[in-house]
């Protein structure tokens, strides 16, 4: 079976949508390794909270890019891109097909359209950022919109680090995040072709989802994976800027007694369907090549995804 080396299957979604289970009944067929394209899966000591796959879910597939940096390091777009950049050569070098798989709307957007020069991460800067918006998140969206009100058009005031790292990148570079991000296409040594697979859930389905995959989490221990990250973050006496991803901000308020165990649960669920609501309509205004509609009751048959696949690839 010859495949085309320059497609790289990518497999993107919503939270909860099923995309890890995709990836790895995928890769058994192609002889493949999954690639994840995660903002948050990229922690150590985070395996519950950020759903990275146990090693029964990987079905024995090698998966990359999980659980492999500090807490205390965030990794921007660009840095990430590099990453799954050397990641799908290696996979390539070694005579396997690399497969991408994950949510992260911003990661995906690197891959595929390219890196813009300049694009890095200043933490001083962005722990500024972050205490601005805690103080008075208007003022930071007042700024956006003066310096660049495309792009404030499409950052809501609640999702902080998105908000937070567009004036980070003009900080960075003296550019406008439009700016930036236009100039993406030109680096054409730095993009990936995608052959890309969006699971597509009914709302309600994907809610049900997600409301059991919380119980799920809670039931095996996240409460106490976030009681151990506050210890180590306080022993390390470092700032952990992943403890403010859904759910583990809103565990850390629980643990300090400022919210109800059921008050905890209803804030993470909100979160998480927020999030993927965003998920949902950033991944909308992509050109996607596959969309596959799933549900409960009769999901799509794998063949049939890898019909499709085959069209583009063999």
């Amino acid at each position: 079976m010859e495949i085309k080396k320059d497609k790289i299957i990518t497999i993107i979604g919503p939270t909860a949508s099923g995309k890890t289970q995709l990836a790895v009944k995928i890769s058994k067929e192609l002889d493949a390794e999954v690639i994840s394209l995660d903002s948050r899966q990229i922690y150590r000591g985070m395996e519950i909270g950020t759903a990275q796959p146990t090693k029964e879910e990987m079905g024995n597939i090698p998966h990359h890019l999980i659980g492999f940096c500090n807490p205390s390091e965030p990794i921007s777009a660009g840095t990430y891109a590099k990453l799954v950049f050397e990641k799908v050569h290696m996979i390539q070098n070694n005579g396997k097909l690399p497969i991408i798989c994950g949510g992260a709307g911003l990661y995906y957007r690197a891959i595929k359209k390219g890196i813009f020069k300049g694009s890095r991460t200043d933490n001083n800067l962005r722990t500024k950022l972050e205490e601005a918006y805690d103080e008075n998140p208007y003022s930071l969206m007042r700024d956006l919109i003066s310096i660049d009100p495309d792009y404030a058009n499409i950052v809501h005031i609640n999702n902080k680090r998105r908000l937070v790292r567009a004036l980070e990148i003009f900080g960075i570079t003296g550019k406008t995040p439009s700016e930036n991000f236009n100039q993406q296409n030109k680096n054409l040594q730095n993009h990936l072709n995608l052959f890309t697979i969006s699971l597509d859930w009914e709302r309600e389905s994907l809610i049900e989802r997600i409301n059991l995959r919380l119980e799920q989490m809670l039931c095996t221990g996240w409460i106490k994976e976030v009681d151990v990250l506050l210890k180590k973050q306080k022993e390390d006496n470092l700032l952990f800027p992943a403890l403010n991803s859904i759910g583990y901000k809103q565990i850390c308020s629980y643990l300090n007694n400022e919210i109800s165990f059921d008050d905890m649960k209803e804030k993470v669920l909100i979160k998480t369907r927020q999030f993927a609501k965003r998920q949902k309509q950033w991944f909308d205004k992509e050109n996607i090549d596959l969309i596959v509609g799933m549900d409960n009751t009769k999901q799509r048959e794998i063949s049939q995804i890898l019909c499709c696949i085959f069209k583009v690839i063999l």
